[in-house]
């Protein structure tokens, strides 16, 4: 209730902030199972919009308190690639002869120590179940690496998977911080990505504003009060928006018109995120 106290959130008080840069490693035959557990839609690698992985994996990764940007996706893989979403790079795999997740296996291995050994990245975030894993993500975190996993609802229950699947217990163990597939970001995951669209009729100006602020109102209805805090407190000492706020904000405004924002219209959307979260009336934002 308004009237009560806020309650402090442990995380916020005994956690510090993780910054640095993060790359994501992505076995898309595990991601379709995933996708699977996570939504009633089954998941076919055709059907991936890939082009709403990162935001999809920066809010994943917020949901358990990581306020991380994925500079860069590694996608693993023997399907042909039709999409070609920037920052992502695909790992094109011809098992010709060997079982494709032993193919899988050597080449996540192999790019998860160079890119320990290089210091490329301060944080990695893996989805695979393969248990060979283990002492590679175990040698990364001996670099100094913090080492994330991809998971479904199983991974709250340690106890259980312990008995019913101790190997999957054991890899979700490693992990830093095992990170949860949830519903809303699965769905975004297998909506199939839309097609170049025609060049788009004018709208009114007004009416872009005020879809603008009813997306934003809605984001910000959602945010945990954690979440909130922390992001006060950020924008209170910088200019603009973080760039993971950013990508998300974008992605649901473009849903919410069927169309990308104009450089001009980006600039309002910004704005209005910033009013919303430092409670500046929307009076006062530029017309």
């Amino acid at each position: 209730m308004k009237n009560e106290p806020r309650t402090i959130h442990p995380r916020k008080e005994q956690t510090p902030a993780r910054t640095g840069r993060c790359i994501a490693l992505i076995d898309s035959n595990y991601m379709a199972w995933l996708l699977r557990q996570s939504t009633e839609t089954p998941a076919e690698p055709e059907t991936y919009n890939r082009q709403a992985l990162i935001p999809s994996l920066a809010q994943a990764l917020k949901g358990v308190g990581l306020a991380l940007d994925v500079q860069r996706v590694y996608w693993y893989t023997d399907a042909a690639d039709t999409q070609f979403p920037q920052d992502q790079i695909v790992r094109h795999l011809e098992s010709a002869g060997t079982e494709q997740g032993d193919v899988v296996f050597q080449t996540m291995s192999a790019d998860i120590a160079r890119l320990a050994e290089n210091h490329a990245c301060e944080h990695l975030l893996i989805a695979s179940d393969d248990d060979r894993l283990t002492p590679v993500i175990d040698e990364a975190q001996l670099h100094g690496l913090n080492v994330y996993l991809l998971a479904d609802e199983s991974a709250r229950h340690m106890d259980q998977l312990v008995n019913e699947d101790p190997a999957w217990c054991r890899l979700l163990g490693q992990a830093d911080r095992r990170v949860l597939l949830l519903p809303n970001a699965a769905r975004e995951l297998t909506v199939a990505p839309r097609a170049p669209a025609a060049p788009a009729i004018a709208q009114d100006p007004e009416v872009v504003r005020v879809k603008l602020q009813e997306v934003v109102s809605l984001w910000w209805d959602d945010e945990p009060e954690d979440l909130r805090e922390d992001l006060r407190d950020e924008l209170r000492g910088s200019q603009g928006i973080p760039q993971e706020v950013d990508r998300h904000m974008l992605l649901r405004v473009r849903r919410a018109l069927d169309r990308p924002l104009s450089f001009p219209e980006k600039k309002i959307l910004r704005e209005m995120v910033r009013a919303k979260v430092l409670g500046i009336t929307e009076e006062s934002l530029p017309v």
